[in-house]
């Protein structure tokens, strides 16, 4: 049992490693962005940063599930409130599912200004 355990963890920390080296190996050919050149295929988009990078691409996407998910929850809060019949608990669920609607869309849009300014300012010093 005990050296099954070994095995694993040391699989385990070999990943990182790994990881590390080829990190290492695409850093030398010119950062991030060399790595994904090195990497790309023919006629493949390999910009990572700036606007229309994959990165910001794939943080839209993301950050949009989220703010849709988050107006879907809103309006079933809403919804739950309305139909509540002045049940108590039932008020009580409604409100906090209208609260943490809430609560995601501004995360949404915060998250969204910070992952923006971040690739906006790794885009600049690239």
């Amino acid at each position: 049992m005990k050296k099954s355990i070994k095995k694993v963890m040391l699989a385990l920390m070999m990943v990182p490693l790994v990881a590390l080296s080829v990190s290492n190996v695409a850093f030398a050919q010119g950062g991030l962005q060399g790595g994904a050149d090195a990497a790309k295929g023919d006629n493949v988009a390999s910009d990572l940063m700036g606007n229309g990078g994959v990165f910001q691409t794939v943080t839209n996407i993301l950050l949009f599930i989220i703010g849709a998910v988050s107006v879907i929850m809103l309006i079933i809060g809403g919804i739950r409130y309305v139909v509540s019949g002045g049940d108590q608990s039932a008020v009580t669920a409604a409100k906090n599912t209208i609260l943490y609607a809430i609560v995601g869309i501004v995360v949404a849009f915060l998250a969204y200004a910070a992952v923006n300014f971040v690739i906006n300012q790794l885009a600049a010093s690239a």
